[in-house]
């Protein structure tokens, strides 16, 4: 069983999985998710996770000693990621097991590899590809189409799960691999 601190703001978030332990004075944005045994701790400062934004299972989110934590809209934050006291700039993704430290930044339209390690006071431009231990930018590309269509995808299955489902159906599924190949959904 989870948690959720009365200090929590839900604005109306798509899905808050019952595991998750979230305390302190933290945002979740509109059509937001936050997935399995996710943990915020927000005991002065805040974190604020944005518009569409996916939390995905294992995530830790901490504020810094003198930093929030701010994740923009429509992001990604992958599975074991943890992110302490830094930015996230809208439409990124953060990759598997990846480490955000006090202070970074990172701009827009950016992909941080998996295992990554971001170091204090890092800061990263827009449409970075940044990798590494220490991270550095390793290339760029903006980023943020493909980043915002996997938010988008973590909507569908928010509202699945929110609906007591844990499997998309047929046409929910073809919604999705239409999306990836840049044609539009069926009608319904």
């Amino acid at each position: 069983m989870g948690f959720i601190s009365d200090n929590v703001t839900l604005d109306n978030p798509a899905f808050i999985h019952e595991s998750a332990w979230l305390y302190g004075k933290v945002y979740i944005g509109p059509d937001a998710s936050v997935w399995p045994n996710v943990v915020t701790r927000a005991e002065f400062l805040e974190i604020r996770i944005g518009a569409r934004t996916n939390i995905q299972d294992f995530v830790m989110i901490h504020v810094g000693a003198m930093t929030p934590t701010i994740v923009g809209e429509d992001c990604s934050i992958t599975h074991h990621a943890t992110l302490h006291g830094c930015e996230i700039g809208d439409r990124c993704l953060i990759g598997i097991n990846s480490t955000i430290m006090d202070g970074a930044k990172i701009g827009a339209n950016s992909i941080v590899a998996g295992n990554s390690i971001v170091r204090e006071n890092s800061v990263f431009p827009e449409n970075s590809i940044i990798a590494g231990v220490p991270a550095k930018v390793v290339g760029t590309r903006d980023n943020g189409a493909a980043n915002a269509l996997n938010a988008a995808m973590y909507q569908r299955f928010a509202g699945s799960f929110a609906d007591g489902r844990d499997r998309l159906d047929e046409s929910e599924v073809a919604d999705i691999m239409a999306l990836y190949k840049g044609e539009k959904p069926a009608e319904k």
